[in-house]
């Protein structure tokens, strides 16, 4: 049990230090990962950006994610659930746009130059606060792996079992603290887990200048 995000990337961070994890760049999936990620980013003297990506939701069901799709328009189909309730290629592709255009303009609104930081060569640690279904995680870390990043890996606190070992085929390395076998929901393993606002995520950020 975590108390809060905080608690959480610092607890990362040091499984981070003691597998002696090495990286040019933190990468945060807005919002509630960067509480998480500022303290992984400190520890391994690292810079600290984003990487947005939207879930897609099911056509009446919004809470249902389809995929997920990266600002980049990098997707992740989740192709059993748009079979199970009969999704129109059509509706995909609507979905799919109206959502990438949403993930561009959450980017913007964290940094001031258009797009992810130059990775050519770099080693990137993606963080977030935990994975469920691995959606978002997935698709964003697609958009990086297509930057031409040395060295590609994502960080969380907590995870699926199923979830991570999904995620183990999109990065070179996955490390979660914890992957209990009876995964529910992500809150479950934080005492505080309150919405991170923009502004307050922005902040995180900002501390790094």
């Amino acid at each position: 049990m975590f108390d809060d995000r905080t608690d959480a990337g610092e607890q990362l961070a040091a499984e981070l230090e003691r597998r002696d994890v090495r990286a040019d760049v933190v990468l945060g999936i807005p919002r509630g990962a960067l509480p998480v990620a500022r303290p992984v980013a400190d520890a391994l003297d690292a810079d600290l950006d984003v990487v947005v990506a939207r879930k897609m939701g099911a056509p009446k069901n919004p809470e249902v994610a389809l995929g997920a799709v990266a600002s980049d328009g990098s997707v992740w189909y989740n192709d059993d659930l748009i079979d199970r309730v009969g999704a129109s290629d059509d509706y995909i592709d609507e979905i799919r746009a109206e959502e990438a255009e949403n993930a561009r303009e959450k980017a913007d609104r964290y940094r001031e130059t258009e797009g992810l930081p130059d990775l050519r060569g770099k080693r990137v640690v993606v963080a977030d606060d935990g994975v469920a279904t691995g959606a978002t995680a997935t698709a964003c870390l697609r958009q990086i792996q297509g930057t031409g990043a040395d060295w590609v890996a994502l960080a969380v606190p907590v995870g699926s079992p199923r979830a991570v070992d999904d995620l183990e085929r999109e990065a070179d390395a996955v490390i979660a603290l914890q992957t209990p076998a009876n995964f529910r929901a992500v809150g479950q393993y934080y005492r505080d887990f309150g919405q991170v606002t923009d502004a307050e995520a922005i902040e995180y950020l900002d501390r790094g200048s």
